[in-house]
């Protein structure tokens, strides 16, 4: 057992999300959303340093010398997965793990709108999950991924960096890929997934231009395409992935977003007041053929509207979802009121109006 088990066991028991060990500093964990210091001395630099180094494997450790950061996953066995960052900082050495629950929640377990289901059955298209880093991304694909591993009879590609959640084979084939140890780039697995015989393929992150391209690419052959992208609400989403490309290029990734698209999932997570843990408020875009002829017609500014009214539909704006669980009394008013787009509609649940000297 590696020391730093200790910590993870600790962390688990505090149904913790992160872990932070710095040098210089002392173990801190994130419960709920906020940083608690654990009770233990501060972590010198080279006590921290072979505490990080039991871990990994002389090439890793060579790499993370030479270049100061170091991406992997790490397992507990029987208790669970854990997704690492070494840096470097001022003090020495540092590291941030992030936990993966072994066992998969699935969407009604999370409460997410059932139209998610309807998304794991698509025979095709590319659809987004987006929000702020630590926003539950991986969480909801995951729940998405298993529905259709228990509904389908499909062969399915996950390509991370790291690989988090692990799906065991129910009625589809599951392949993880992990880029920097089974393949060299997003992009290059994505290339050889195409000659893999895929029905649904999961691209952990869209990062650059190539694999925005190739995922668009292989959603228009025929594919099932989920990926993720650090946006916030659809039409920014729309906006960000065309604008990624070249400005002579961007009619002509319009067009292909329009036809291949069928839905972006943006998500916001709260704190909850009713009882310990957190919540995912949702905006979901279900790309309907008016929808997807804004996008061909470049008047994304319009797709709020049709979010509003295509109900029937399940999409829903994400200051309905918002003012759902206010009303049901799981979140506070004002960090509601905070998160939400239209902030009028939620003056009337507070007491006092929050300050933000950035709105002037």
């Amino acid at each position: 057992m590696a020391k730093i088990d200790s910590f993870f066991k600790l962390m688990h028991e505090n149904n913790a999300s992160d872990l932070h060990l710095l040098a210089g500093f002392q173990p801190m964990v994130r419960i709920h959303g906020e940083l608690q210091k654990v009770k233990y001395k501060v972590l010198e630099d080279s006590e921290l340093r072979g505490i990080l180094y039991e871990i990994i494997t002389e090439p890793q450790i060579k790499f993370f010398e030479e270049k100061g950061d170091l991406d992997f996953a790490y397992e507990v066995p029987n208790l669970a997965r854990y997704r690492a960052n070494y840096f470097m900082h001022k003090d020495g050495i540092g590291a941030a793990f992030r936990e993966i629950p072994e066992q998969i929640m699935t969407i009604d377990e999370l409460r997410l709108p059932q139209v998610l289901k309807s998304f794991a059955l698509l025979p095709k298209g590319f659809v987004l999950v987006t929000g702020p880093t630590g926003s539950g991304k991986s969480t909801t694909l995951a729940a998405i991924i298993d529905y259709a591993n228990e509904r389908r009879k499909s062969r399915i590609i996950t390509i991370e960096d790291p690989i988090e959640f692990v799906h065991q084979n129910k009625n589809c084939i599951i392949s993880h890929r992990e880029v920097g140890t089974h393949t060299k780039s997003f992009a290059a697995a994505l290339r050889s997934a195409l000659r893999e015989d895929p029905d649904i393929i999961l691209v952990g992150e869209i990062r650059d231009l190539e694999t925005a391209r190739l995922a668009m690419e292989a959603a228009a052959t025929g594919h099932l395409v989920f990926s993720t992208l650090h946006t916030s609400g659809a039409t920014k989403t729309v906006d960000r992935l065309i604008e990624m490309f070249p400005t002579d290029e961007q009619e002509f990734i319009r067009s292909l977003l329009a036809d291949v698209i069928r839905g972006i999932i943006s998500q916001t997570l709260f704190k909850r007041i009713d009882r310990p843990g957190r919540i995912a408020a949702l905006e979901i875009m279900v790309a309907t053929y008016a929808v997807r002829n804004l996008i061909r017609e470049n008047k994304t500014h319009q797709l709020s509207s049709l979010i509003q009214t295509g109900k029937k539909y399940g999409m829903q704006t994400l200051d309905d979802a918002i003012l759902e669980f206010l009303s049901k009394g799981f979140i506070d008013p004002e960090d509601a009121y905070l998160n939400a787009i239209d902030k009028a509609k939620f003056k009337p649940f507070l007491k006092r109006i929050p300050k933000d000297f950035t709105e002037v």
